[in-house]
This record gives structure tokens, sequence and C-alpha cells, in this order.
């Protein structure tokens, strides 16, 4: 089984990329569910939400405290919520930035790839949100999904235009984390 936690605040879909992720990995033929972990936050407010992919029945309703994979959809948050409590020292952090891996300061032994979603994002589907392109670049960097399914999951959950676009943008934070990588 493979647990993944997302990093980010309140209004920039870490639920629903979760929950595109947990698609995309049922569309392969792969176990796997998500879900979020906040309060009463409100947009703005760091929350986190989780996702699990597995050959086998997922029977485990808990937190992710040691996850393989950390995507960061806010990288403001390093430095002020310990984002990489539990990670895995083999584990993979995806972080939305343009900056290098080096220049973020996240110390870990595990592999640190940066894809600049927010720019993609801005680019493709015109609005701020990196949730989807995240979902992109994880595909990409870990191969646990295939892009293809991230694409179809993108388009179930926005149909039309918005859909088209998402995808696109999907695609283009894959081919950006597989270069990363």
């Amino acid at each position: 089984m493979k647990e993944i936690r997302i990093h980010g605040r309140g209004g920039q879909g870490c639920v629903t990329a979760s929950e595109i992720l947990a698609v995309a990995a049922f569309l392969d033929g792969q176990n796997s569910q998500a879900f979020p972990s906040f309060g009463s936050e409100r947009k703005g407010a760091p929350i986190q939400a989780f996702a699990r992919i597995s050959d086998k029945k997922i029977r485990t309703r808990a937190q992710i405290l040691h996850p393989d994979f950390l995507i960061i959809q806010d990288p403001t948050l390093i430095g002020v919520v310990d984002l990489l409590f539990g990670l895995k020292e083999d584990g993979l952090v995806i972080v939305n930035t343009a900056k290098k891996p080096e220049e973020l300061g996240l110390k870990t032994k595990a592999k640190v790839i940066t894809v600049p979603a927010l720019e993609i994002a801005v680019e493709e589907i015109g609005r701020p949100i990196p949730n989807t392109v995240m979902i992109g670049a994880f595909a990409g960097a870990t191969g646990l999904i295939k892009i293809e399914s991230v694409e179809k999951a993108v388009k179930e959950r926005f149909p039309g235009e918005l859909g088209e676009k998402n995808a696109k943008a999907c695609r283009k934070a894959y081919n950006a984390a597989k270069e990363a990588k």
C-alpha cells in the first residue's frame, strides 16, 4: 500500500485532489481511498487530505502518519507547518513551486522535486488553483497512476471545457515532473 498526504490551504482543492487521485487509481484497477482532515478552518487555513493506493483491499481508515509521498500545494506552508512529519526516508515530496528543490530548505532524506503547478494552472486553466495540476505531477513523478486515468478522472469531476483545460494542465505537469525526477 502507498500512502499520500496532501498539504495545502483551504480553498486550494486539496480534498478534490485526493479524490481525483483515488478515482484515477481506481480507473487503473487498483484499490484506493481518499479523505480529508480539517476542522472548522476557513479559506486560507492549512489543511491536509489523504489518499491510499493498493493492489489489495484497504481496511484502515486512520489518518496517514507515515506517508510514502507528500504533495505540497502551497509552498508558503514550508517553515510554518511541519510538513515532513512521519515522511518515510525513501519517500518523495512534490512541491508546487518554480524554485529548485535545494532552494526550499527542506531537511529530509526523501527525494524532493518541484513543479510550477500554479503557473501551469494559470496558463492552462485560467485560475490559480493547483490541485489537479499537482495530481498530474504526482502521476509523472511516481508512475503509480496513469496520466490517462488522471485525465479521465478530472474530466468526470469537471465536465466540459473546464475538464478539458484541467486535463491539459495535468498532462503538462505530468511531463514536467517526469523531467524533474
